[in-house]
């Protein structure tokens, strides 16, 4: 498959009301159902939750072909050991990115755009790695959008909790940990000047001292989006994304949105983004068109409010895919 396949070119038709207008894409959904890089559990119930709130019939509704990859592989934590306090679950997680890498990497080659469904975001090692891995056999590289109320950049030296769904952006800067940096032979995935995080606000204190080692090119914290609105912000934020790049991976951490709309997450903050401004950022950048992979992550049904938070899940991947209101 080209690259250029795989992003589809920008057009604006008059459709009916809630149908997309950009080009129909093959897309396939692949769960990850993984809750060992989080101390609170019931993550790896998040697939699940998406499927039953409608994902495929609705994706389908707007005109792409949807097929569904089932789950990868995931063991349960209770069978697993623990490893160090540095880095709890280390070696299970590091085994099923690289299964969740693999996964993401064929469904590239056979020309569909992956839609992966979590679990928690230690994944994001395996997934993104694996939408890397295809593009640099093709000598591109790719951008990413981080999107979330946390930067996810500690390492075992400088985690506060030892939890690994707070590692996986400073494993694909090359940060480390070795195990989930060095997917495919190789370190870093993704350049630091093509990686954006929007929508921050909990930000530990090292994790700021390794987003200015890692030279991360943007950041935009919930002050930039009060101050500055965003659609601003987003279209900044793909600008930078996007510069000489195949296209961006987009990783949507569901506790970006604040808990009074997004209860059902593994860790909630407060001040989020609300339900119309994530409706926003995902239509802004459907609108873009460089869309090369979309996953969402830490939805949790255990403290959820009637599938709440997985049915706001599926419409923000609606308006990801296209999805219009006119």
């Amino acid at each position: 498959m080209s690259s250029i396949s795989a992003i589809p070119e920008m057009h604006s038709p008059h459709l009916h009301s809630g149908l997309q207008s950009l080009p129909p894409r093959k897309i396939r959904v692949l769960g990850v159902p993984l809750d060992m890089g989080a101390s609170r559990r019931g993550v790896d119930m998040g697939p699940s939750a998406m499927r039953v709130a409608g994902l495929e019939a609705r994706l389908e509704a707007l005109g792409h072909r949807v097929t569904d990859g089932g789950n990868i592989g995931v063991e349960i934590a209770e069978t697993q050991p623990s490893g160090s306090d540095k880095a709890r679950y280390l070696e299970p997680i590091a085994e099923i990115c690289a299964r969740t890498a693999e996964a993401v990497l064929k469904t590239l080659e056979e020309g569909m755009t992956p839609l992966i469904l979590g679990g928690d975001h230690s994944l994001a090692a395996g997934s993104i790695s694996g939408v890397a891995e295809f593009y640099r056999r093709q000598k591109q590289r790719i951008g990413l959008v981080w999107i979330d109320a946390h930067t996810d950049i500690n390492t075992p030296e400088t985690t506060p909790s030892g939890n690994v769904h707070g590692m996986p952006l400073a494993a694909l800067l090359g940060l480390g940990p070795a195990e989930l940096a060095n997917l495919f032979g190789y370190s870093p995935k993704i350049a630091p000047g093509n990686t954006v995080l929007v929508g921050v606000r909990d930000v530990d204190a090292a994790e700021r001292a390794n987003l200015k080692q890692a030279g991360v090119a943007a950041v935009y914290t919930m002050r930039d989006i009060d101050e500055r609105g965003m659609r601003a912000v987003m279209e900044e934020a793909l600008r930078v994304a996007g510069r000489d790049t195949a296209g961006y991976h987009v990783s949507l951490d569901m506790d970006w949105i604040d808990p009074e709309d997004a209860p059902g997450v593994g860790t909630p903050v407060r001040g989020g983004a609300t339900y119309r401004e994530a409706h926003l950022a995902m239509e802004i950048l459907a609108d873009d068109g460089r869309l090369l992979s979309f996953e969402i992550v830490e939805v949790n049904p255990v403290i959820d409010e009637h599938n709440r938070t997985a049915d706001l899940a599926v419409e923000l991947a609606c308006s990801a895919f296209g999805k219009k209101i006119l």
